[in-house]
């Protein structure tokens, strides 16, 4: 029995940019866990947000048992991307040494493809334009703001793409009284869902507002412990594979945020297919998935999960489950 970590490198087909800066590849590591010659795969990406490095988590990884459960692993690490990797090499080693998907050892209907948004990363307002155009008949894009002139960015990309759906995500880039200013802006431009204006933690004024446009939780949210400090404040909660520590603790987490009266967006950082693969079980049914992250590189995993008109398929077992 091993379980062993690698890293990897995708080059993205573009420079991606959020609000926190920019970067030309995806660096991710990947889980391998072998028992009986059944090698169960998991990706993570170590995310700097939550003070995560590629050698701290391979370090997590690495510390582990090979002969670690699901169960035991909840308690051994901390949500984050390190438990993710491994929480999804033992359930696609778990698939694979009984020859069934993932979707039935967790109970769950068998899925079907998803729509899922395309984002487009913060760039002037003329280059979002043109990517919004290039773009325009993708049925969700989703806009990366989260500066003092998103206005003119917003307008650009409404005039690019006029019929498809927008979502804004302003990566906590935003102050209370600009985002009281961009509101109705967004509403007036037919914006469906803004997702975390505010910084994790000052966060307080979505509490004493209306909220005609509906706002999701995603720094603010990780995993069931986020949830009581975010009623009241927010409508959705974006889960995270990458937040929540893996597919286990997501699923809980979906459960119960419905139950708390949440709608649920599902979400992605810039990974390959591997790491979409557990999502697109998690985002059935779900209110937005974003899931594109494959969509933003120039190279993939072997047996890449599929992309068309109907969205984003679940994977073949040949790359997870």
């Amino acid at each position: 029995m091993t379980l062993t970590v690698t890293a990897d490198t995708f080059q993205l087909a573009e420079v991606f940019t959020i609000s926190r800066g920019s970067r030309t590849e995806a660096k991710v590591l990947t889980a391998h866990l072998v028992r009986d010659g059944v090698n169960g795969r998991g990706e993570c990406v170590p995310y700097a947000r939550y003070g995560e490095t590629l050698e701290m988590v391979a370090a997590q990884i690495e510390g582990l048992s090979p002969d670690i459960t699901r169960a035991a692993l909840q308690s051994a690490l901390p949500p984050g991307a390190a438990r993710n990797a491994v929480d999804c090499a033992l359930w696609d080693h778990w698939a694979k040494s009984t020859g069934k998907r993932v979707w039935e050892l967790a109970g769950l209907p068998a899925p079907g493809p998803e729509i899922t948004a395309f984002t487009l990363s913060l760039d002037t307002p003329d280059r979002m334009r043109a990517a919004a155009a290039k773009h325009a008949k993708r049925p969700i894009l989703k806009i990366k703001l989260g500066t003092p002139d998103d206005m003119a960015r917003l307008e650009a990309v409404r005039e690019g793409a006029p019929d498809a759906a927008i979502i804004v995500d302003a990566n906590e880039g935003w102050s209370a009284e600009v985002y009281a200013d961009l509101a109705p802006h967004l509403l007036r431009l037919g914006v469906k869902l803004v997702e975390q204006p505010l910084p994790a933690g000052e966060d307080g004024m979505l509490g004493e507002i209306a909220r005609p446009l509906p706002v999701c939780a995603d720094e603010s949210c990780h995993d069931r412990n986020s949830l009581a400090d975010l009623k009241g404040k927010y409508d959705l909660v974006n889960i995270k594979l990458d937040k929540t520590g893996g597919l286990t603790e997501a699923l809980a987490l979906r459960d119960a945020a419905r139950a708390g009266g949440f709608g649920v967006m599902v979400g992605c950082m810039v990974g390959s297919s591997l790491a979409m693969a557990p999502a697109v079980l998690l985002a059935q049914g779900a209110a937005f998935t974003d899931l594109d992250g494959p969509l933003l590189l120039s190279e993939d995993r072997e047996d890449p999960l599929r992309f068309d008109d109907r969205g984003v398929h679940p994977p073949q077992p040949e790359l997870w489950g």
